[in-house]
């Protein structure tokens, strides 16, 4: 069992950190560079090269069953969950198999509309105070049911 982080842009590494070792579970931190190393003996950073994608190919080819992936990469959880990995996105949303094509089409349609109109302005909301608790708690169930899931 091992937590994957896509960790370049991710707003909750300190989460899972405290999070994966007060379970006493290991943690990749993904990254093309630019991230310190974790000086916990459970946190490790993987350098991968640059270019695109580099990092999403690397978690891609590395999760499996009973592992976690933390990503708003879409496509890299579509191939993680597909994989057998629990994958929640930093605001504690779990995607799932159920969720998990329609998130993917849903930010599809939305690089559509952002390419049809080049004026359009804005992003996402805000990540808040309520979206690390939410995390914070999402990781929580999510070791909780690979422990119990381990044979």
């Amino acid at each position: 069992m091992t937590v994957f982080v896509d960790a370049d842009a991710c707003p909750v590494k300190a989460e899972v950190r405290e999070v994966a070792t007060r379970h006493d579970v290991p943690v990749k931190m993904v990254a093309n560079g630019g991230l310190r190393p974790d000086p916990h003996p459970l946190v490790e950073m993987v350098y991968v090269p640059e270019g695109p994608d580099a990092a999403d190919i690397w978690i891609a080819s590395q999760a499996g069953p009973g592992d976690i992936v933390v990503t708003s990469d879409m496509p890299l959880a579509a191939r993680a969950v597909e994989a057998g990995a629990q994958v929640l996105k930093p605001n504690g949303e779990a995607l799932t198999a159920r969720n998990v094509g329609e998130a993917l089409a849903l930010r599809d349609l939305m690089t559509d509309l952002r390419a049809a109109d080049p004026f359009r302005q804005g992003g996402g909301k805000p990540f808040s105070r309520q979206d690390r608790s939410r995390f914070r708690e999402a990781l929580e169930r999510a070791l909780r049911r690979a422990k119990e899931a381990r044979p």
